[in-house]
């Protein structure tokens, strides 16, 4: 493995891992307010999706479409949101977070002003039903050499 000294997701998971392959891991990420939050995590140190090989990159993104659809599916959000960003960890990685217009800053940027006041009965509803998203993730993640 490609690593970074310093870099924090070469040094750990960055957060509870849900799926661990050879080139990617998916972690549940401990976004207060978000429940579905979650990242791809591309495992050898890349700054940029364009430092991935072609190959790599659908690889990559594959990843992401799976992750999404489980969300998708178990979950029945009003919105997905992907980012790539990197600004604050120059690793890559793909967050992929389920949205409802009951969180507090939909429609906003999980990043931005709260829009509203936090619903803790929708957050727990969320939460209650990420192991039969997370089961799935490991299933057609697991179907694959990731």
């Amino acid at each position: 493995m490609t690593a970074v000294a310093g870099c924090p997701l070469c040094g750990a998971p960055g957060g509870r891992v849900v799926f661990e392959g050879a080139k990617l891991r998916v972690i549940h990420a401990q976004e207060e307010g978000f429940p579905a939050f979650y990242r791809v995590v591309w495992r050898d140190h890349a700054a940029e999706f364009s430092d991935l090989d072609a190959a790599d990159r659908v690889l990559c993104m594959e990843a992401v479409v799976r992750v999404e659809q489980c969300l998708r599916d178990a979950l029945a959000p009003t919105k997905l949101n992907i980012a790539a960003l990197g600004n604050m960890v120059a690793h890559l990685h793909w967050h992929v977070i389920a949205r409802f217009a009951e969180d507090s800053h939909f429609p906003g940027a999980v990043w931005a002003t709260a829009q509203r006041d936090r619903n803790a009965a929708h957050e727990a509803d969320i939460a209650a039903r990420l192991p039969a998203a997370e089961a799935a993730m490991i299933e057609h993640l697991g179907n694959r050499s990731f």
